[in-house]
């Protein structure tokens, strides 16, 4: 083979020649980012989505707050739990075979939640969502880094984001409407058509990528012991403030987590084939684009969890008018992924990160300051400036630890990305959330018996504060009005005392993640060569 071919050769493996000089439209990188976008597009449209359909959920099926926190953790802890490996079943067996395993699964998953009638069902099918989530969206970096040369990867990656964050922006109108006009079982089936067009494209465009040096066993142990640590931690996370933090119970689990934790550490040592080969973090940008993405979706998705309720229990709103008032962050963040994939490939990662988590931060103080009836302009700022803020860290992050790992560990890269950002929405969840209702069972006894409403106690006042921290008035049929009124008032103030202390707690988190994002830099590794299949 001369020169000129050899170059060819190189260049086809990689992805970067134009269609015209490979097997016809499969393996071309464009393609390749247009079909793992639509795949991931379900996940990300799936969480706008079912944080529209929550309040109306818990409403349907009689749900707690704690149960609607087991929708969102049990979809976030499976993706968590399962993401890199994932990511190793990708690297193992070509990510072209997990992705589409990954898109077929998820759509059906998402079919038997529409079916299910109750709220056990529901987390149990999410779960399932959630491991199937996880197969596609490691498989869809690997793919990527790939198909595409490393100076052409900031923007694709910047690009993929741009079409995640519009598939987010549409569902929270897009969820609205179902759940307005249709049902809110119907916001899980629309996932159907998008994973069949998935599959579909997949079979059609993508070519397989997979390094020659890639693992050939899989690490059993640590999969076990990083499952279990995963899943005592945000377990007891979830239950302290039913147990109480200073609970034996609650201590049981959270000491387990880090002695699951601490094992793991010392077992993939050893292991001949470690689940995550520790010497990954010998880069100091991949360990802080790791850690980012942690405190970012903690941040981000912890405190996002509680707007659903505020707009639509609080403030009386539709689904869709409370989709049209997220619109701003979402199209921000649609808006604001391409640009920063171009920036990035020009100056690198750091300042981008940096200046969007500080806007994050002011962001999430701004929402700390809202009230039960703060103006529509106002909320619709601070939604702007945190898409804006978003759209660097999420695109900066991820190519700082995809960028920053060898080919052959691209998928457990990808999952160790996509689990730090699952791993963080997750705690976020469960920390604020336990954070939340703490503050409203501080200040509702005081601020009900203030109102000089009748005093409640046991059982119906465990009611009244569930009811609270959905943000919900638990007013009786037949109250006068004048007594509903003042249970409504005393309600939601004590819900907004829970938000703003959640929303002040992300902005200090914010905070810390701006001064980890003067750690990173850029990737630097070669992709070497790929085995095509």
């Amino acid at each position: 083979m001369n020169h000129t071919a050899a170059a060819e050769a190189t260049e086809e493996a990689q992805g970067a020649i134009p269609p015209s000089k490979a097997a016809g439209l499969r393996g071309h990188p464009w393609l390749t980012l247009l079909t793992v976008a639509v795949g991931v597009m379900m996940v990300a449209l799936d969480g706008t989505i079912v944080a529209i359909a929550n309040p109306v959920i818990a409403h349907d099926l009689g749900a707690s707050l704690a149960d609607m926190q087991w929708v969102t953790n049990g979809y976030l802890l499976a993706l968590a739990v399962f993401l890199i490996t994932a990511g190793k079943i990708g690297d193992r067996f070509g990510h072209r075979n997990t992705f589409l395993i990954g898109a077929v699964g998820f759509a059906a998953a998402s079919a038997a939640i529409g079916f299910a009638g109750s709220i056990q069902l529901i987390i149990v099918f999410r779960v399932l969502q959630g491991l199937f989530g996880a197969l596609l969206q490691p498989a869809a970096l690997g793919l990527l880094r790939a198909a595409f040369p490393a100076e052409k990867l900031n923007m694709a990656i910047g690009i993929w984001g741009g079409v995640i964050g519009a598939s987010t922006a549409a569902g929270p109108i897009v969820g609205g409407l179902l759940v307005e006009h249709v049902s809110w079982e119907s916001v899980f089936f629309i996932n159907i058509p998008v994973g069949l067009i998935a599959l579909a494209l997949g079979l059609w465009i993508l070519r397989d990528a997979r390094s020659e040096k890639a693992a050939k066993s899989f690490d059993v142990p640590g999969i076990v012991l990083l499952s279990g640590a995963m899943f005592l931690l945000v377990w007891g996370i979830i239950k302290a403030p039913a147990w109480g933090w200073g609970d034996a119970r609650t201590l049981v689990f959270l000491i387990g987590a880090v002695v699951a934790g601490a094992a793991f550490a010392v077992w993939q040592t050893r292991a001949a084939e470690p689940l995550i080969p520790l010497g990954l973090f010998r880069s100091v940008p991949l360990s802080a684009g790791a850690l980012l993405m942690v405190l970012m979706a903690f941040s981000f998705f912890g405190a996002i969890f509680f707007v659903t309720f505020y707009l639509q229990n609080v403030r009386g709103m539709s689904p869709v008018d409370s989709g049209v008032h997220l619109l701003p962050m979402t199209a921000m963040m649609i808006v604001g992924s391409p640009i920063a994939g171009v920036v990035m490939a020009r100056i690198g990662p750091r300042i981008p990160i940096v200046t969007g988590m500080v806007f994050s931060a002011v962001a999430m103080f701004g929402m700390s300051t809202l009230e039960a009836g703060s103006g529509s302009g106002v909320m619709s700022l601070w939604f702007v400036l945190m898409g804006l803020g978003l759209s660097p860290v999420m695109v900066g992050a991820t190519e700082v630890i995809v960028g920053n790992a060898p080919l052959e560990l691209s998928g457990v890269a990808g999952g160790l990305q996509q689990a730090a950002m699952q791993v963080g929405g997750s705690l976020g969840t469960a920390v604020l959330g336990a954070l939340m209702a703490a503050r409203i069972d501080d200040v509702l006894p005081g601020k009900w018996a203030a109102a000089q409403l009748p005093p409640v106690s046991g059982e119906q006042y465990e009611a009244v504060k569930q009811a609270v921290q959905v943000g919900v008035a638990p007013v009786q049929p037949g109250t006068p009005a004048t007594v509903a009124q003042t249970i409504t008032q005393v309600s939601h103030d004590a819900f907004m005392n829970g938000m703003s202390l959640a929303f002040l707690t992300s902005a200090v988190v914010a905070v810390a993640a701006a001064g980890l994002g003067l750690l990173t830099k850029r990737g630097s590794t070669d992709a070497g060569p790929a085995v095509h299949i």
